[in-house]
């Protein structure tokens, strides 16, 4: 379903942004199925080992309707491998409705889960944990806990897959600005819904600089960082435990 969403107050995550979820992401992300191929393939060393005894878990942290699960889960099948279980936290109680229809699977599990507060798994229970375009929606407060958590659960040797919209350096952010915007043009969006969308969004979506996301993988104890993608203001990493 095409995107035509204008939301009068401040964005939320509810049933008609739901329901085009995905063409909004296609439309409004640039790169963004090398994005996706791409958090696939980084991830998939942490869940290769190759003995069949192993069994390996995945959480995505702020799951939305269950598309960054999809796609790795059928990524990592074309590669020879299984997941064999996926699990996905959000906030969203469409999103998460959505996730359910789209992922009839018992291999799924969905959890309505506010991710301010303690995560509800053990230590080290994830070979690989996604975190792809969420952290940005949280208070700057709660990061690093959420980032300390996400460590936390994350089994040695595992891997952060995290992509986040970014601001430029100084001067720079407004180029980046103006030139995502003309790709925003160029999918189809009209100069209201630009608009409407970055006022509904302000004070909901507030990114920081991909240095000060790289401070906060540092301070949770990530050893091995590397960015795998980025285009203008959008960026990627991997982070090893």
């Amino acid at each position: 379903m095409r995107d035509e969403v204008v939301q009068e107050g401040p964005w939320e995550f509810d049933e008609g942004v739901a329901e085009v979820f995905e063409n909004m992401l296609e439309r409004s992300i640039p790169d963004y199925e090398k994005m996706r191929i791409s958090s696939c393939a980084i991830a998939i060393p942490a869940l290769a080992s190759g003995k069949e005894s192993d069994v390996n878990h995945v959480l995505d942290v702020g799951c939305s309707n269950g598309l960054a699960l999809r796609r790795l889960d059928r990524y990592a099948e074309s590669e020879g491998h299984t997941i064999h279980r996926l699990v996905g936290m959000d906030i969203s109680k469409p999103m998460l409705k959505k996730a359910e229809e789209d992922c009839d699977n018992n291999r799924y599990y969905f959890l309505n889960h506010d991710l301010r507060t303690h995560f509800p798994f053990p230590n080290e229970s994830f070979d690989v944990v996604m975190c792809v375009l969420t952290l940005q929606f949280l208070p700057i407060i709660h990061r690093l806990r959420v980032m300390d958590e996400i460590s936390r659960v994350l089994k040695p040797g595992g891997r952060l897959v995290f992509v986040e919209k970014v601001l430029g350096e100084s001067q720079l952010d407004q180029d980046m600005v103006d030139i995502y915007y003309d790709h925003k043009r160029e999918m189809g969006y009209t100069e209201e819904q630009i608009e409407r969308k970055r006022l509904s969004l302000e004070g909901v979506m507030v990114p920081i600089t991909a240095k000060w996301n790289e401070e906060l993988l540092v301070k949770a104890d990530f050893h091995t960082i590397d960015s795998f993608w980025r285009w203008m203001n959008f960026a990627g990493w991997v982070a090893v435990k």
